[in-house]
This record gives C-alpha cells, structure tokens and sequence, in this order.
C-alpha cells in the first residue's frame, strides 16, 4: 500500500458504504475478514480499519485493494488511516519496542537473569515508566498497557533467551534474543543506555521530539528511538548549526563535508552557498541533557549523514572517510581535501 493512495474524503465515503450495507455485507462484498486487532473510530462508531483503507482505495484511485495488498504488518492501514487524522483504537497491546525491551532486559540483567514476579517492586516501578513513555499513542493503548503482569511475562521472555538457560522458552521474539545479546557483548554500554532512557523518561525530556513519522524507515540505531529521536533533534537545532558554520568559516575553512569533502557552493553555485548539514558525533548513550559543544558536531553532506545513520555502529566522519578512500584507492582516485580541520570549540 502506498502512502497517500489514499484520501480523507476517500476513508469518509467507504463508512458510509459500510454504514449503508452493515459490517457483515461490507466484509463480505469485498473479502475482508473482521478486525481482530484496530478499529477506526468515526463519530463515536467502530468500523473495521484494513477493510475501509482498502476500499477508500476504490473513491481515490478507482478500486478496492485486496486484503493481501495491505501488506506491512497488521498496523499498516491502521497507521496510514492515522496519517490522515482518523483515531484508531487497538484490542491488542503494541508489540513491545526496542526502548523497552531495553529496559525490560536492563532489570533483568540486574536480577542476575532471572525473571521478576508481577508483585516485585522492580517490576511495578518499571511498569509506571514505561506507561509514560511517548511511542504509543494513547488510542492503541488497552487498559492493560504494559501492567505490571505484562511487565514481568516480558523479563521471562527474555531471560529464558540467555545462552545458559536450560528450562522451555516463552513466547519471546527475535528482538528479545537481539537486545540480549546486545547486553552481553556490550554489557557496560547498554546498562548507559538503558540509564539514560530512564532518565530521559523521569524528567519528560523527550515530550516534544520528533514523532515517529519523522524517522526515516531506514535508520538504524540500536540504542532505541527516544535516543535517537533526541540525537536528531540536535542536529535540527537551526541555531546549533549556523554558530558550528559561522566557526568555521571565522576559522577561513570551506564549508566542505568532512567524510567526503563534497562542496555545496563548489558544485551548485549561489544556491549551494552557506549550506551543510550538521551531524552529532556523541554516541547516543553518552549524551545526555549537558550543553552541546561546537566540537561535538561535524559538518558533512546529506550523502555522507544518510551512511552514518543507515547502519549501526555509526561510524564517525573520520571512519567514514576512510572508508571512502578505501573505495576511491580501488580507482585510483583521492577524496577531496578538506583544507585543514572544521572542528572547533564552544
């Protein structure tokens, strides 16, 4: 399903079709099987979500999608029907994220990975964080979000996951096994990261940071989004990046990538005068609420900044241009010079 197949007009006359043959007709006619899992809540009635994306798809672009168009996971058309400001209620918890998988596995470690009972202390404490915690929308959350039962069932899943447990597995998923595993190679560095959500969460620092829906799809960082949502956030600060610019160009340097040298003005004239992008070279688990330095952001094109976000590790600019003059010394060319450092001091 493709994003903006769709219209509000579009979902608008497929609830009046449905509301004009009743649920079991509408389901019928266009073989669809009722929802197990969102509901679109229209002028206090629900109405089966994959089936009205589907067939709003026949008043935009002139007919229905098939249930196996809708393809993108069992939220899919719920998400793409709260893109156009449709509330969508759930019958099911959200599956849990990486952030608070990270916190699940952070109390479990610290239990000697051992699962906690549902009355531990722990466990209720963590319970009321992560039902503050700003990724799930309210309208997908039941009146069981993450209690504390839940919370205790998620520190089994994971623990019966660890390499020496000899008992039977629960239900747990893949990203159960992944942030164990993270635990054990990097136990240090995950417990930070783990402390710096928690941090985040008590003090309600990440309320106002991007949404979801500003993330790029292919984005990668295994410190979790509200981390993440929080480093770009840097990043986007206008003011940040002119005084990182005025810095440099006060220092006599080119506003020149420094992964790959590529020069906005050199290549397009006036209008590429005065821009780059700015990237923030702290690593999420150590960057806290603490003032952001000049030095602790780079100058680099929008090329080289998608490469260091795609995959993690990141790497740092300086890693990345080797990586680069690895590639261009297979062709016998040199990456452009950056004509001295750009890293100044606050």
């Amino acid at each position: 399903m493709r994003k903006g197949a769709i219209s509000r007009d579009g979902v608008l006359k497929a609830v009046v079709e449905y509301d004009e043959l009743g649920r079991d007709r509408f389901l019928s006619a266009y073989g669809y099987e009722p929802a197990t899992g969102y509901f679109l809540v229209h002028e206090d009635r629900t109405y089966d979500s994959k089936a009205i994306a589907g067939v709003a798809h026949k008043f935009d672009q002139g007919r229905a999608l098939k249930p196996y168009e809708l393809s993108g996971g069992r939220s899919h058309a719920a998400k793409w029907l709260a893109r156009l400001g449709f509330v969508i209620r759930s019958s099911r918890n959200p599956d849990w994220t990486r952030d608070e998988i990270i916190l699940a596995c952070d109390l479990a470690m610290a239990n000697g990975c051992k699962r906690l009972d549902f009355n531990d202390r722990r466990v209720i404490e963590l319970s009321a964080l992560l039902q503050t915690m700003p990724i799930h929308p309210e309208e997908v959350r039941t009146e069981l979000f993450r209690n504390p039962n839940g919370v205790a069932h998620k520190t089994a899943d994971i623990t019966s996951r660890h390499p020496d447990y000899r008992g039977k597995p629960t239900n747990g998923n893949a990203l159960d096994v992944e942030v164990m595993n993270d635990f054990l190679a990097r136990p240090a560095e995950m417990a930070e990261v783990a402390q710096r959500i928690r941090d985040g969460l008590t003090a309600g620092e990440f309320r106002n940071l991007p949404s979801e829906a500003d993330e790029e799809d292919d984005y990668s960082a295994p410190e979790g989004r509200l981390l993440f949502r929080r480093h770009t956030s840097r990043e986007r600060d206008k003011r940040l990046r002119k005084r990182k610019i005025d810095a440099v160009l006060r220092q006599g340097h080119r506003l020149a990538c420094e992964a790959c040298g590529f020069d906005f003005e050199a290549t397009y004239g006036p209008r590429g005068a005065g821009y780059i992008e700015c990237h923030h070279v702290v690593p999420l688990h150590e960057a806290g609420e603490g003032r952001t330095k000049l030095s602790d952001l780079a100058l680099i094109c929008a090329n080289c900044h998608r490469m260091i976000h795609r995959k993690a590790p990141w790497p740092t600019p300086c890693e990345l241009r080797s990586l680069i003059q690895k590639t261009m010394n297979r062709r016998g060319a040199q990456v452009p010079s950056q004509q001295g450092p750009s890293r100044t001091e606050a």
